[in-house]
């Protein structure tokens, strides 16, 4: 992952495969409010297929490099909270709400810079570096993380919290190493880490609020 065009479309082909075996489980167990997380290593797995175009171009711009930044700056910073409140139990539900208006928010705001920038992707050895120009980038960055992991580790459900502490040490690590491109490696580390809701779906739950509509 993130390391040539080839890793990346191998990788994502496999975290693709796995959220679409994530995505069966979960039809076939009759849990609807289960599907945005159980989809999501699929969404990231074809992310990463994204990038290996981005790899193959050389970066500059085009289609593949704003398709990587639409799902990996305001898709994913709406999609995980939200998905995690939708799963969660409906006394958890409450404290969920926070960091999925605040995912909301800021996939607003970071919609709305992309609808106005243009986005480039620079090749750098086995990184790829993309820059948006960002305004007041650090706290948006860390309302970002507050919002997607924050909801994974206030969700409630041990598999879920595991998952969440893997992505946090995941772009602890990434930001130390790779600064630069820091948001492509976090994005891969999370990939990777979503093998977790593939276990979280297999886990089985009794049927009840978490199934239902």
């Amino acid at each position: 992952m993130c390391w040539s065009a080839t890793a990346d479309l191998v990788g994502g082909g496999v975290i693709a495969a796995v959220g679409a075996a994530g995505v069966a489980v979960t039809l076939c167990r009759g849990r609807p409010r289960d599907l945005p997380l159980a989809a999501l290593p699929l969404l990231l797995g074809a992310h990463q297929v994204v990038e290996s175009v981005v790899w193959r171009s050389d970066g500059g711009t085009g289609p593949a490099v704003t398709a990587w930044a639409v799902i990996a700056l305001p898709l994913l910073a709406v999609w995980v909270p939200a998905g995690v409140l939708l799963a969660a139990t409906p006394l958890a539900r409450g404290r969920l709400r926070v960091p999925t208006a605040l995912g909301v928010v800021i996939a607003v705001a970071l919609a709305v810079r992309l609808g106005t920038t243009t986005v480039t992707a620079e090749v750098r050895r086995h990184t790829v570096r993309y820059a948006v120009g960002l305004p007041y980038a650090p706290l948006l960055i860390a309302a970002y993380v507050l919002a997607t992991v924050g909801s994974l580790l206030l969700s409630g459900d041990r598999a879920l919290r595991i998952l969440g502490v893997l992505v946090a040490a995941g772009a602890v690590v990434c930001a130390v190493l790779w600064r630069a491109a820091f948001v492509s490696t976090w994005c891969a580390v999370a990939a990777v880490a979503s093998v977790v809701l593939f276990a979280w779906v297999l886990r089985g739950r009794p049927a009840g609020p978490l199934s239902g509509p």
